[in-house]
C-alpha cells in the first residue's frame, strides 16, 4: 500500500502537507466529508507506512487526485472474477448483449473517448483515472463477447481509439507500465478492426514509453516498423505525424543526420490549412501549427538556435483549450533557451511550464521541469 501512495506523491513533488491539503480542498469542491486537517495528516502518514488501511472512500479521492489505478494505489493484484461451474446462460447472455451493439451505441462509445480526450487536454489525466477505467471495461466486455466480424470491427475500432488515449494518459501520470500495456491493447484492437492506421499510431505512441525509459535507438526501431506497417495505406497527417515521431526519437538516440531527414518529411508530408484532425485517424492533432511546435522541441534537442524562434511562433496561435501542451511547450522554451545559456528567459518559461503542469498533474512534465531546473 505504501509503495503506490508515496511513489505518486513524490513524482508530483507534493509533501504529504500538499497532499492533505489537495484531500480537503478536493472534499470541499465536492461537497464531500472527510476527517480534520490534523487527522488527514496522520491518515497520510499511516497509509503510506502501513499502518492503516486506505478505506474505499479515501481510495476514491487519492485516485482522482494522483491519477492512479486502485490495484496501484494499493498494491494489489487487479481482482479475478470467480469461474462459474455452469455459466452457459451468463455467457449467452453477455453475447446476445454484444450482438446488439449496433452503430448509435459504438458513436456513443466514441463520442465518450471524445469527451475524454477533450477533458484530458484541458485538466490533465489524473482525474480522469475511473472514469477511462470503466469506459475501456465497458469497451472490452462489447468486444469480448461479441462474435461476427460486421459488430466486433466497429467496436475493436472504438476501442483502439479509447486505449491510445488511456495510454498517453498513463504516460503523463507517470504509471508506465499501465501505459504499455494499453498500448498492447490498442494494437490486438487495431489488428482486430484491420485498421493499419490505428496500429501504427499505437506502435509511434508506444516508442516514446522506450524512449523515456532509456532505449530511444529500439523507439527508432519501432516508429519505422510502424511506417512500414501502415505502408501507403496510411493519410498524409498520419504519415506527417509518424516522420515527427521518428524526427524525435532519433534526437534522443544521438541520429542527427537521421532525425533532421524524418523532420524535413514531416514537413513535406503535413497538409495545407489550419485543420488538425483526420476523419480516418481523430486519435491524431496535428497540423502546420501544431507541427511547429514540435519541430522546436526537436531542434531544441539538437541545440539548434532556430528552435526560439519556432517555438515562440507556435506559442503565439497555440490553441489556449490544449493546456498541457501549452506546458510542454513552455518547457520546450525553457529548453532552448538554456541551451544559449540564456538563463532568466529559461527560468521564466520553467515558472511557467511548473504552473500549468501542477493545474493539470502531469508527473511527465514536471519531471522535465526538475531537470531543466538543475540545469540552472
Amino acid at each position: 500500500m505504501s509503495t503506490g501512495l508515496r511513489s505518486a506523491r513524490k513524482a508530483r513533488g507534493w509533501s504529504q502537507e500538499r497532499l492533505v491539503r489537495e484531500i480537503e480542498q478536493f472534499a470541499r469542491r465536492n461537497l464531500m466529508d472527510v476527517a480534520s486537517i490534523a487527522s488527514l495528516r496522520v491518515y497520510v502518514s499511516e497509509w503510506e507506512n502501513d499502518k492503516r488501511t486506505i478505506s474505499d472512500r479515501y481510495a476514491s479521492i487519492l485516485r482522482q487526485l494522483l491519477g492512479l489505478t486502485d490495484e496501484e494505489l494499493r498494491n494489489a493484484p487487479p481482482p479475478q472474477t470467480a469461474p462459474v461451474a455452469d455459466g452457459y446462460d451468463d455467457l449467452l447472455s453477455r453475447i446476445d448483449a454484444a450482438s446488439s451493439v449496433g452503430t448509435s451505441m459504438v458513436k456513443t462509445f466514441n463520442d465518450q473517448t471524445e469527451l475524454l480526450r477533450t477533458m484530458d487536454r484541458q485538466r490533465g489525466a489524473a482525474a480522469l483515472v475511473d472514469q477511462m477505467r470503466g469506459h475501456l471495461t465497458a469497451l472490452e466486455d462489447a468486444l469480448n463477447f461479441a462474435v461476427l466480424p460486421t459488430t466486433r470491427r466497429p467496436v475493436a475500432l472504438a476501442l483502439a481509439g479509447a486505449s491510445t488515449l488511456a495510454a498517453w494518459q498513463a504516460i503523463d501520470s507517470g504509471a508506465v507500465e499501465r501505459a504499455w500495456r494499453h498500448y498492447e491493447l490498442a494494437k490486438r484492437a487495431a489488428r482486430d478492426a484491420e485498421e493499419p492506421m490505428y496500429l501504427a499510431h499505437a506502435m509511434g505512441e508506444q516508442a516514446y514509453v522506450l524512449c523515456e525509459a532509456g532505449r530511444p535507438a529500439l523507439a527508432v526501431d519501432l516508429v519505422r516498423d510502424a511506417q512500414r506497417t501502415v505502408g501507403t495505406a496510411g493519410s498524409a497527417r498520419l504519415r506527417a505525424w509518424l516522420y515527427a515521431a521518428e524526427a524525435e526519437v532519433c534526437a534522443h538516440a544521438g541520429m542527427a543526420d537521421d532525425c533532421r531527414r524524418a523532420l524535413d518529411a514531416a514537413m513535406a508530408s503535413i497538409p495545407p490549412g489550419p485543420e488538425d484532425r483526420d476523419p480516418d485517424m481523430v486519435s491524431i492533432f496535428l497540423n502546420g501549427a501544431h507541427l511547429a511546435r514540435w519541430r522546436g522541441n526537436i531542434l531544441a534537442l539538437l541545440g539548434e538556435e532556430e528552435a526560439v524562434t519556432s517555438l515562440y511562433d507556435a506559442l503565439e496561435v497555440m490553441d489556449p483549450t490544449f493546456v498541457r501542451a501549452r506546458g510542454g511547450l513552455h518547457t520546450d522554451l525553457a529548453q532552448a533557451h538554456l541551451m544559449r545559456a540564456e538563463y532568466d528567459d529559461a527560468h521564466t518559461h520553467l515558472r511557467q511550464a511548473r504552473l500549468l503542469a501542477g493545474r493539470t498533474g502531469s508527473v511527465r512534465q514536471r519531471r522535465r521541469v526538475d531537470l531543466l531546473t538543475s540545469r540552472l
